[in-house]
């Protein structure tokens, strides 16, 4: 199975709407501060002189993963739901 990276690349339809799409998404108040509050964790690792290098903040478990791991997930994060 092709990587969604090159569908995108193959089809430029709907990259332009998949980029609309995403540019919507990141507008929102919520995502906004989902990544503000990502960005400020990341400043505050780095300043205890910690190494951020391959690593994404998760917000589900509230601290640092392997990119690969929590951009790997399917679904809504592929974590489960609190209930």
């Amino acid at each position: 199975m092709a990587s969604s990276a090159e569908y995108y690349r193959k089809n430029p339809k709907a990259r332009k709407k998949k980029a609309a799409t995403d540019k919507k998404i990141n507008a929102r108040p919520a995502q906004k501060k989902k990544r503000a509050e990502a960005n400020a964790k990341v400043r505050a690792r780095k300043k205890a002189g910690k190494s951020t290098k391959g690593l994404d903040y998760d917000h589900a478990t509230n601290r640092f993963v392997k990119t690969a791991t929590n951009r790997g997930r399917k679904g809504e994060g592929g974590r489960k739901k609190k209930r």
